[in-house]
């Protein structure tokens, strides 16, 4: 059985973030993507647009001093635009570490990601770790 072209897209995505290949993750996103980011800690909100998404994921980069590991789980599309993946991350900052399960739910047009919802498996801890 072949893969869906929405699954392809976000794979592709989780192997680009893993690989800190920034340009190919752009290829993926529509100009006016928007990331929303849950809880209170100062990286929380909504990222709007594609360089403010890529400026998150550089944060997460530099925040972690490249530590941050996201190991890639499961990956489910509806076949209308709408992909869900769930994740294990992992990174250290200063001297707190941090291992949870995650998620992000994708929409998709035109094989571009539009819009990206994030979730976390404990909200008080994700807040923690990076406030």
């Amino acid at each position: 059985m072949s893969e869906h072209p929405d699954v392809a897209v976000i794979r592709r995505g989780y192997q680009a973030f893993s690989a800190g290949d920034l340009e190919t993750m752009a290829t993926l996103m529509t100009a006016d993507v928007i990331h929303h980011v849950p809880g209170k800690s100062p990286l929380s909100g909504h990222h709007k647009g594609r360089e403010a998404v890529l400026d998150y994921y550089r944060t997460l980069g530099t925040e972690t001093k490249g530590t941050l590991r996201v190991d890639l789980e499961t990956v489910l599309a509806d076949g209308r635009g709408h992909v869900i993946s769930v994740h294990q991350v992992r990174a250290d900052r200063g001297d707190r570490g941090i291992e949870m399960h995650g998620g992000l739910f994708f929409t998709l047009i035109g094989n571009k990601i539009t819009d990206i919802d994030e979730c976390v498996a404990d909200i008080d801890e994700s807040d923690a770790f990076w406030s």
